[in-house]
C-alpha cells in the first residue's frame, strides 16, 4: 500500500530500483561495446562523430581523456545522444543512477575498478586503450539508427 508506507521505504526502494536498472542498462550497452576491432565506425555514426566532435580522433581524444580521468574512482564515460542538443555528447556518469537527462547510451566504457583490476591492476590508462582497441561499433550504430531516425 503505497500510501501507507514509510517514506524512507518508499524512497530507499525507489533509489535501489534506479541504480539496479541503471547498471543493467549500462553494463549492456558496455558488453555490446566490446568485441570489435577498435578503428572507426561507418556511416551514419561515424558522419554525426564527426558533424559534432570535429573529427575522429578528436572524440577519441575526449573519451578516452574522460574515461583516464576517471581511474581510480568509478563510474561511467558514455557516448550518448542527446535529443534534446540534437547531437552526440560524451558524458561522464559518477554512478548507475546519473546519465545526461533524456540521452541514450551509445557507447558504455565502465570505469569502476572491477572492471579493470584483475587484468591491468590500477593502471586504468592502460585499461582505456585496450577498450579503446576493441571497440564494437555495431551495437552503438543500431542505437543511434533507433533514436536519431
Amino acid at each position: 500500500n503505497w500510501g501507507a508506507a514509510p517514506v524512507f521505504e518508499i524512497n530507499g526502494l525507489k533509489r535501489e530500483e534506479m541504480i539496479a536498472s541503471g547498471s543493467m542498462i549500462l553494463h549492456e550497452v558496455y558488453f555490446d561495446s566490446l568485441g570489435g576491432a577498435g578503428g572507426d565506425p561507418g556511416g551514419t555514426l561515424k558522419a554525426a562523430i564527426v558533424r559534432d566532435f570535429g573529427s575522429m580522433d578528436a572524440w577519441r581524444a575526449q573519451f578516452t581523456a574522460m574515461g583516464k580521468a576517471q581511474g581510480g574512482g568509478s563510474g561511467w564515460t558514455l557516448l550518448v545522444w542527446s535529443p534534446r542538443r540534437g547531437r552526440l555528447v560524451n558524458a561522464w556518469a559518477a554512478d548507475h543512477a546519473h546519465n545526461l537527462a533524456g540521452a541514450t547510451p551509445l557507447i558504455a566504457l565502465d570505469m569502476y575498478e572491477h572492471s579493470y583490476h584483475m587484468d591491468f591492476g590500477a593502471k586504468a590508462a592502460a585499461y582505456v586503450d585496450a577498450f579503446m582497441q576493441n571497440l564494437s561499433w555495431a551495437a552503438a550504430e543500431a542505437a543511434l539508427a533507433n533514436v536519431e531516425g
